[in-house]
């Protein structure tokens, strides 16, 4: 190489240390600031979680954000689990359209699962487990078509299953256990045929008020409420049968005593 190509070469390198990160994608960075601001991180774990670092969280493939995978300058990763973190679970995350994985397991999160979820088309693992969030399951979650993931266990979850999600046919793992859901197990994820995944009874337990296939048959705690109203019926007849009977054989006895005094008090002729 001559003088003049190390000279360029030299001028080229100069040129590129020089040059600054790359900015975030508008909607990585509002993401970001939206989630920092619904956190609470009592253990400052999260120390460079600031404006400065939304601002540009990835060079390429290279994450400078705790927690944060990046991929071709976006936030592909969030991966914020057993960090303590309270507060809620903000619905500007939909803003990270390019994540294909969330975990925020083994926190202690509260409120509910926010169904502006469902425009992170391309989410393929969604881990909220071992929190407190509350609230119904987001039916809209079956418009994330790529989930592969689905785990809310240990949860305070309430309402039923939707049946949507069992529409979703690159679900392989699916875990509701230990939280309040009720009713029926849906059809869609009980009759679940041909490649796509079904799931066990420990995907389930831990929700008394949950029944269905793949659960075993609900064991009886007491009368039910037909049976309970069944006797009470029958003893509301039964009392009314035997209060009749006592009444009347009270009149018999009574009528006969009569007949007995008539018949020594009436005068021979």
């Amino acid at each position: 190489m001559g003088v003049w190509g190390q000279i360029l070469a030299a001028a080229l390198l100069t040129c590129c240390a020089a040059m600054p990160f790359s900015a975030a994608d508008p909607n990585d960075e509002r993401c970001l600031t939206h989630l920092s601001e619904s956190l609470q991180d009592p253990l400052k774990n999260l120390q460079n979680w600031t404006r400065a670092t939304f601002a540009s969280p990835c060079q390429g493939f290279t994450s400078y954000l705790q927690g944060a995978t990046c991929n071709n300058g976006r936030i592909y990763k969030l991966s914020l689990s057993s960090l303590a973190l309270k507060g809620t679970i903000s619905p500007y995350l939909s803003n990270c359209t390019n994540l294909q994985a969330l975990d925020l397991s083994s926190n202690a999160l509260t409120g509910p699962i926010p169904p502006e979820l469902q425009y992170l088309v391309n989410l393929a693992v969604l881990n909220l487990s071992s929190n407190h969030l509350s609230g119904p399951i987001p039916q809209q979650l079956a418009l994330c078509a790529y989930l592969n993931i689905i785990d809310l266990h240990d949860n305070q979850l309430s309402g039923t299953i939707p049946q949507q999600l069992g529409l979703l046919v690159r679900l392989s793992v699916f875990d509701v256990s230990n939280n309040k859901l009720s009713g029926p197990i849906p059809a869609t994820l009980e009759n679940r045929s041909g490649n796509l995944q079904r799931f066990n009874a420990s995907s389930y337990e831990g929700n008394k008020d949950l029944y269905g296939y793949p659960l075993a048959a609900m064991k009886s705690k007491g009368l039910s409420v037909m049976a309970i109203v069944g006797i009470g019926l029958g003893s509301g007849l039964l009392s009314l049968v035997l209060s009749f009977s006592a009444v009347c054989i009270w009149l018999r006895v009574t009528e006969q005593k009569v007949e007995n005094e008539e018949g020594k008090i009436m005068p021979d002729y």
